[in-house]
């Protein structure tokens, strides 16, 4: 066997062990929630989770997951257009469209896979795609594989005037497709969707937003970052997860006109070459949906939760970034500063994950808290007060 290429990626590893900035993967012996069993650690308090409403291990969902697992069986073994739907997909997809007051909606396995297989399937030759250049990896990814022809152009980081430039050199085009993150996973900021509607609106174009981080968290009801700004219904397309607030598992979809996802059935690689969800999986992001209906103030709740979480860091000096979602970065500086206070504050119970090269930019590493509804106050200023303390 030629060793060349298993050398060559055991000497990075080491580099990068080395330097600090090896990714090592922590093993979980319970459900997610506010507090987890961390193998070799005990118990821990998680703020690195996407489990934004707190319905990872929430009963309703979990008993829906596992009467679907009886009535339906553990897997559909097959793709959606062979024999890969149930009637519970349709069921779910029929919810979504209802809840994004869109005509259609259609699941993934993932919102990666919602996102990498939604541009290729729709854009032809010609059409101009504008995308925010923080946008989501899947985003990134989905719009480099469209085919020959179409236009693929990046704006400044919610730069409207940057936006209105690059829309105005490509005012001829068969069409704009204006593609944003509602919540920047990496920034916790939030997509300047007021004004990006009034620009789609004088060039014609179409908004495509993935609001994976913003779904349960943005919004007086949690419709997102969309409701948050009041343009539910001049949103074109939307994208997003059953995996982060919803906590269903697993799971993506694409929401929108039905000629798109009747397009999507039909042309999207990952919709034709994935199996479809598993119905555990499909009614606990049914369930998790009618919870959000029902309990707006636990949404209420999570944002005043993230708000004064920001304020103590400020108070503290820590400086984190800016912003109205349950996504609290703080910039720490190398990669390796980041992973070692990750480390730091996980020997004194407190798991938060360190971000570096290249999943940000060098010399911005970052802690990465995520907030919960199912946090405490206690839980919150304790985790404050650590970094307080590590950063003297």
């Amino acid at each position: 066997m030629n060793s060349t290429l298993i050398d060559r990626l055991g000497l990075e590893l080491a580099a990068a062990d080395e330097a600090g900035t090896y990714k090592k993967l922590k093993s979980i012996e319970s459900p997610i929630g506010a507090r987890i069993k961390l193998h070799d650690k005990g118990e821990v308090t998680l703020l690195s989770s996407n489990d934004y409403l707190g319905f990872a291990n929430h009963p309703e969902i979990i008993e829906a997951a596992k009467e679907a697992l009886d009535a339906y069986g553990a897997s559909t073994a097959s793709v959606r257009f062979i024999c890969g739907t149930q009637d519970i997909h349709q069921k779910l997809e029929h919810e979504l469209a209802l809840f994004h007051g869109t005509e259609a909606a259609l699941t993934y396995s993932s919102c990666w896979a919602a996102n990498t297989g939604l541009f290729s399937a729709i854009t032809g030759p010609g059409d101009v795609i504008l995308s925010d250049e923080l946008n989501h990896a899947s985003l990134i990814d989905g719009i480099r594989m469209t085919g020959k022809g179409v236009i693929r152009t990046v704006y400044k980081h919610s730069d409207m005037d940057d936006l209105e430039k690059k829309l105005l050199d490509h005012k001829d085009a068969p069409s704009r497709m204006i593609v944003t993150d509602g919540v920047f996973s990496m920034e916790g900021d939030i997509a300047s969707l007021d004004q990006i509607v009034a620009l789609a609106k004088k060039y014609d174009a179409l908004i495509v937003l993935d609001d994976s981080h913003g779904l349960g968290v943005m919004g007086k009801t949690g419709l997102g970052t969309a409701e948050h700004f009041g343009v539910m219904d001049q949103i074109d397309i939307f994208t997003g997860t059953l995996g982060k607030a919803l906590a269903a598992g697993t799971g993506g979809f694409v929401a929108g006109p039905k000629v798109v996802t009747e397009t999507l059935i039909q042309k999207s690689r990952p919709h034709l070459f994935s199996n479809a969800l598993p119905a555990s999986v499909a009614a606990g992001g049914r369930k998790s949906l009618q919870l959000l209906k029902q309990n707006p103030e636990r949404v209420a709740g999570l944002q005043m939760k993230a708000a004064a979480f920001r304020r103590r860091l400020n108070e503290l000096g820590l400086n984190p970034l800016s912003g109205d979602s349950a996504v609290v970065p703080v910039i720490v500086g190398e990669t390796a500063t980041a992973i070692h206070l990750a480390s730091k504050l996980l020997e004194q119970g407190i798991f938060v994950t360190g971000f570096g090269f290249p999943v940000v930019p060098e010399g911005e590493a970052r802690l990465r808290f995520q907030i919960s509804a199912a946090h405490t106050e206690a839980q919150l200023e304790e985790a404050a007060s650590l970094l307080k303390e590590l950063l003297n």
